[in-house]
């Protein structure tokens, strides 16, 4: 009996991850950010507009344009260097301090240009909270650390001071934990705590825009929750705009993301539609894992 051969099985390669934008970013060419028409119906808290930044004769942030929603959460993601940082400390002109650093173009919070000359920049950081990737309480009492904006601006009353600590530490979701030890460092809370520390500081000044770097990178993932579940509860009282390179973290927390690419903007709107119905291929690549 002639036995009959099956026929050799083709194998299929993988569909190839589509990133002709992003392969045009890397050989230096210049792309349209597709921006949803959600974002444009926000009313802004801040406005970045054509904005540039150069450290040295290295471009690191390309005519990055996009409003950010007053009220709302907004994620930036995108690869390790790809300028989410970057973009985020120019916000408060942290990036000032680098003495090879060059801008073009502007930011405005809440219609007042961040980059004027005549801006003092002083005045300019205390309308924001900065929270940065490690936590950074100061070498005071829990109750100092939160008070800390208010005595600079000289505010001594102790009633005012009071009402203010136990607002932001509720605010922080952190007022039960230290309620009974407020006038013991700060040092000794656990990473988690320190944190919420920082943005309980940071939100005792009423900021206009809440900037968070990277907030839990640092911390482990109990820790992380629990400043997840303080992110969700300052949405609406609060501007938040985070960094993150947790996909998970932004698809949680924040209502809008941009997608950022070798420091150019390539795709921004609400968050579900980002991570299930992105507009381009290169976005769904990203969020998805295919590269990156």
């Amino acid at each position: 009996m002639q036995t009959q051969t099956q026929p050799a099985q083709r194998l299929v390669d993988p569909p190839a991850v589509p990133t002709d934008r992003l392969v045009a970013v890397a050989a230096g060419g210049e792309v349209t950010a597709e921006v949803h028409d959600a974002v444009l119906r926000e009313t802004p808290v801040l406005e970045i507009d054509r904005f540039n930044l150069w450290y040295g004769a290295k471009q690191a942030l390309h005519r990055i344009t996009m409003p950010v929603a007053h009220g709302k959460v907004t994620a930036l993601v995108g690869p390790s260097g790809c300028g989410k940082s970057t973009l985020l400390r120019s916000v408060n002109r942290l990036n000032d301090l680098v003495q090879s650093v060059r801008i073009t173009g502007d930011m405005r919070l809440n219609g007042d240009s961040i980059y004027d000359p005549r801006m003092d920049v002083i005045e300019l950081r205390k309308r924001m909270g900065m929270v940065f990737q490690k936590p950074n309480p100061f070498p005071m009492s829990i109750y100092e650390n939160v008070v800390y904006s208010l005595r600079i601006d000289g505010e001594n009353s102790r009633p005012v001071l009071d009402e203010v600590c136990e607002l932001s530490l509720r605010g922080a979701a952190l007022w039960d934990e230290v309620k009974d030890r407020l006038h013991d460092s700060a040092l000794g809370l656990s990473g988690g705590q320190q944190q919420r520390l920082c943005i309980a500081r940071a939100i005792a000044a009423e900021p206009e825009v809440l900037l968070l770097d990277e907030p839990c990178s640092a911390l482990d993932p109990i820790a992380t929750g629990k400043v997840e579940d303080l992110i969700q509860e300052l949405r609406g009282r609060y501007s938040v705009l985070i960094v993150t390179h947790n996909m998970q973290q932004a698809s949680r927390t924040s209502d809008y993301t941009a997608f950022m690419y070798l420091g150019r903007l390539i795709e921004y709107g609400p968050t579900t539609e980002i991570f299930t119905k992105p507009i381009l291929r290169e976005t769904e690549a990203y969020v998805t894992g295919r590269f990156g």
